[in-house]
């Protein structure tokens, strides 16, 4: 009996590592190196520190979800572009004609360059919202939350865009 949970367990932890191209992130071939250049706030609506913050996200992601190496300068893969777009609108009125709900939209673009595969580069504009209530502000705690969940979202396209093939 214990010999056949041994061999069971061999079989599953082989099947696993037979699979070595294939990772939970999609991820099919990891770079060495890759840099993420500072993505400036050029929106008409500037929110100071957002562009650092979208700039550590990108590269935050990108390290937690492959092996390759952050480096300043001649890497393999280039992330770099612009904030386009941060903008706040109300996403549906109360009975007076105020805003019962406000929309937060941030837009980037994004230019990734491969200088293995040229034809993997791309430049394409990614973009996400969050919905807050109408009488709340936009500040501390709820600006937190918002820039969260808005960068995981645009970080997590533009990563599947670029490194992984679903």
């Amino acid at each position: 009996m214990k010999s056949i949970k041994h061999i069971l367990l061999l079989i599953l932890v082989s099947s696993f590592t037979a699979c070595g191209i294939y990772s939970f992130t999609g991820v099919t071939e990891t770079p060495e190196t890759f840099q993420v250049n500072f993505f400036q706030n050029n929106a008409p609506l500037i929110e100071p520190g957002l562009d650092i913050q979208f700039t550590n996200a990108l590269q935050d992601l990108i390290v937690n979800q492959t092996n390759s190496n952050l480096v300043n300068s001649g890497a393999e893969v280039i992330f770099e572009g612009e904030i386009v777009e941060y903008r706040i609108s109300p996403t549906t009125a109360t009975a007076n004609n105020r805003a019962a709900q406000n929309r937060l939209t941030i837009g980037v673009n994004v230019k990734y360059t491969n200088t293995k595969d040229d034809e993997k580069s791309f430049e394409q504009r990614f973009s996400f919202f969050f919905d807050y209530e109408g009488d709340a502000l936009l500040t501390g705690g709820q600006r937190d939350t918002a820039w969260e969940a808005i960068f995981e979202r645009i970080t997590q396209d533009i990563f599947q865009k670029a490194l992984a093939d679903w």
